[in-house]
């Protein structure tokens, strides 16, 4: 198993425990490693720093005991934000209807990198995309290797409406 397989399996139960869900684990860097960690909360509402801060405190107690990781680095909690990558066939499911960058790990009808609406996933669970070139493509989800969605207006309105579904007036 891989490192970010290994640490996906490691912090997962914890952050779901504390009421979050793992967006995405990833290592960058070579001289000073970063152990870069998205959470999203699980009752849909925005990650706040505290948030943030409550994640990182047990998660560097958790991998101080686990020692997951060869020598030192750096561990960055952070929200997905906005323009958030996604990762998980139920993120190209939830912001269809969105704009959307994607990169395929190989060549797919002669190219790699693809922008347009995303339509969600197909039967097949292809990644559906209206390309904003025109037509249209579907992509199958094991060869994506990275997207995201694009910052726009109707993005923003989106996020802005979803905060106020979860407000209560008490």
């Amino acid at each position: 198993m891989d490192l970010p397989s290994r640490l996906e399996a490691l912090i997962t139960p914890s952050l779901e425990a504390m009421g979050y869900e793992l967006v995405r684990v990833q290592m960058q860097g070579n001289q000073r490693p970063t152990l870069q960690v998205m959470a999203d909360r699980v009752d849909g509402a925005a990650m706040s720093i505290e948030d943030c801060t409550e994640i990182s405190r047990a998660l560097s107690a958790l991998l101080d005991v686990e020692d997951p990781i060869a020598g030192a680095y750096t561990l960055e909690v952070s929200s997905p934000g906005l323009d958030r990558p996604l990762t998980r066939p139920k993120d190209f499911v939830r912001w269809a209807g969105h704009e959307v960058k994607l990169e395929t790990a190989q060549p797919i009808e002669g190219r790699k990198r693809f922008r347009g609406r995303l339509d969600g996933l197909d039967a097949e669970g292809r990644v559906v995309l209206t390309l904003d070139e025109g037509g249209a493509v579907a992509l199958p989800l094991a060869e994506v290797r990275g997207a995201k969605l694009v910052l726009t207006d109707d993005l923003i309105r989106a996020a802005i409406k979803d905060q106020e579904g979860l407000r209560t007036d008490d």
